[in-house]
């Protein structure tokens, strides 16, 4: 059996790789997708999209630690940041991309 202090060590790893590596690839997803479809001129977008991901960042590291298991918080970051990045490296013009 394992004890009780074993797997809070574990919940505690598995929130802070999320708040760390799925905070990241989250991040990094919004500044790809908001990059291509702000409806501002190109190197406004990516000067805005680049700035307020670290906003983003933020807010995922705050609900990785405010999910209630870690496996939902990398679930939610995973999927956000699948989604975002999917729809800002399939955009239909490829002189978009980010």
């Amino acid at each position: 059996m394992i004890p009780f202090a074993s797997l809070e060590r574990w919940s505690l790893a598995g929130r802070i790789s999320a708040a760390l590596l799925g905070g990241y690839g989250l991040a990094y997803g919004f500044t790809a997708f908001f990059s291509v479809y702000l409806p501002l001129a190109r190197p406004d977008r990516v000067v805005v999209a680049s700035l307020s991901c670290f906003a983003v960042w933020v807010a995922a590291a705050v609900y990785a630690f405010a999910a209630r298991s870690a496996g939902r918080a990398w679930l939610v970051l995973g999927g956000l940041a699948l989604v975002l990045g999917l729809a800002g490296f399939l955009s239909g013009e490829w002189r978009t991309r980010p």
